[in-house]
């Protein structure tokens, strides 16, 4: 079964740091880009960052940039958002996705929270 599986989301305080994982199965993540997006309550669904099949630099909407990092590790077949200096207004359920072959796939998502 194609699919991505997100995981590491969870409860910081404003400041803090977390690193999401975006794990494939059933397909070779490798060959294909990963985008991280995020939802909070209430809002639409805001692009976060990409990072592509060819090189090991990302992308970055300019709301995280300096402050998330994403990487890859092909072998784990496992895309990485870490997230550093998380905002109070940064609470948001966050999912990976990849376009495969034309076709959308999109992890669950992870819920992240901030709040002291």
């Amino acid at each position: 079964q194609v699919q991505l599986v997100e995981s590491g989301g969870g409860l910081v305080q404003p400041g803090g740091s977390l690193r999401l994982s975006c794990t494939a199965s059933g397909f070779t993540l490798r060959t294909y880009a990963i985008y991280w997006d995020r939802q909070a309550p209430g809002k639409g669904l805001e692009w976060v960052s990409a990072i592509y099949s060819v090189g090991t630099t990302g992308d970055y909407a300019d709301s995280v940039k300096g402050r998330f990092t994403i990487s890859r590790d092909n072998a784990k077949n496992t895309g990485y958002l870490q997230m550093n200096g998380l905002e109070s207004d940064e609470p948001a359920l966050y999912y990976c996705r990849t376009s495969l072959r034309g076709n959308r796939i999109q992890g669950q998502g992870t819920q992240v929270n901030v709040s002291s």
